[in-house]
C-alpha cells in the first residue's frame, strides 16, 4: 500500500475533525495514511512555532513516505526556507517521496527546484480538498481521480479549454510555478529557481483573494524582470474569490489579461483547472511537459 503522510508546514488546522475526515477518505482511496505528530500543533495562526514546523518538514523527509501531503496552506513556509536542510529534502525525493500541495506550498516547491532537491507535485491538500463535508460539496471526483492517477503513475496528461487564438500552438519545457503571490515573494532571493533552470519553460500561475489589478501588477513585474519573456508559454489557472470594486468601471479579469497579453510575445493561455477551486488537476512541478493546442482544446502531457 502506498504510504501517505499528512503534515502541517504552514497554517494551523482550525478543526481537527476536518483533517481526520480527510485522512479517512484518503485511506478509503487505498493510501496508507499517517498523521505527523505535529499535524495539529497550534501557535498563533501557524501549525506550531517555526521550530515545530521545520522539525515536521525534516521528520517527514527522513521518513521518506511515498507521498507527503500538506494539510493546508495559509502562510508559514517562507519563514522556514533559510533553515531547511535541502540535502535531506533531496534524499527524500531520490527515495521516491512526492511532495504534494498548492498555495503556500508553492514556496517549498520552487525552493526545491532552486536548491536542486528535485521535482514535486502541485495538487490537492488534505483539509480543503479531502476534508470538506457533504454540505459543502464533499470530495470532488475529478480532483480525487486526477490525484490518484498522478500518484500511481497512470496520469500522463491533463486537458482544458482556453480562449480562442492559440490554435496550433506547441511548446515543450519545464513546468514550474504555482501561487502567484508566493512566487513573487521568492523573486530576488536564494530560493528563486535560476534562469538556467526555468528558461524556455512553461510557467503556470493561480491566486486567491487578489483583485485583477494586483495580478496585473505581479505579471508586469515578472515581465519587467525578464521572466515572462524567457518562457515558451504562460498558463493562468484560477484567480478566485476576489471582490469587484466600484472603481473598476469595466476593468475585469478578462480586460487585465488582454492588457498583459498586448505587452508580451510569450503566449498567455487561460483556463487551467488549478488553484483554490474545485475541480483541480494535479501537475508535475519541475518536470518537462509538452503543451499542444487544437482549436480551443489544450493538452498538457508529460
Amino acid at each position: 500500500m502506498t504510504t501517505l503522510t499528512l503534515f502541517s508546514p504552514s497554517g494551523v488546522v482550525a478543526r481537527a475533525p476536518v483533517l481526520r475526515l480527510a485522512a479517512r477518505r484518503l485511506q478509503g482511496l487505498g493510501f496508507d495514511v499517517q498523521l505527523d505528530e505535529a499535524v495539529l500543533a497550534r501557535q498563533q495562526r501557524f501549525a506550531g512555532d517555526d521550530d515545530t514546523r521545520l522539525a515536521a518538514l525534516h521528520r517527514v523527509a527522513d521518513a521518506a513516505p511515498s507521498i507527503a501531503m500538506a494539510s493546508r496552506g495559509g502562510y508559514g513556509l517562507t519563514r522556514l526556507l533559510d533553515r531547511v536542510d535541502w540535502k535531506r529534502m533531496a534524499r527524500s525525493v531520490a527515495q521516491g517521496t512526492r511532495w504534494v500541495g498548492h498555495s503556500d506550498f508553492t514556496a517549498l516547491q520552487l525552493a526545491l527546484l532552486a536548491h536542486g532537491a528535485g521535482p514535486s507535485w502541485a495538487g490537492p491538500m488534505a483539509s480543503d480538498d479531502f476534508g470538506r463535508d457533504e454540505a459543502s460539496g464533499g470530495v470532488d471526483d475529478v480532483t480525487s481521480d486526477c490525484f490518484c492517477e498522478a500518484m500511481s503513475g497512470e496520469l500522463e496528461a491533463v486537458g482544458f479549454r482556453t480562449e480562442a487564438g492559440f490554435d496550433g500552438l506547441q511548446a515543450k519545457g519545464l513546468l514550474w510555478g504555482g501561487n502567484l503571490a508566493m512566487l513573487m515573494s521568492l523573486l530576488g532571493t536564494p530560493h528563486w529557481p535560476a534562469a538556467r533552470i526555468t528558461r524556455g519553460g512553461i510557467l503556470f500561475l493561480e491566486d486567491v483573494n487578489e483583485h485583477p489589478y494586483r495580478i496585473e501588477r505581479s505579471l508586469l513585474q515578472l515581465q519587467q524582470a525578464g521572466v515572462l519573456q524567457s518562457q515558451k508559454a504562460v498558463v493562468l489557472g484560477a484567480v478566485s474569490a476576489w471582490k469587484p470594486s466600484p472603481l473598476d468601471r469595466g476593468y475585469t479579469l478578462k480586460t487585465m489579461v488582454a492588457r498583459v497579453r498586448a505587452g508580451m510575445k510569450t503566449p498567455l493561455l487561460t483556463g487551467l483547472p488549478f488553484g483554490h477551486v474545485n475541480p483541480k488537476v494535479t501537475l508535475p512541478v519541475g518536470q518537462r511537459v509538452q503543451l499542444v493546442v487544437q482549436g480551443r482544446e489544450v493538452l498538457m502531457g508529460w
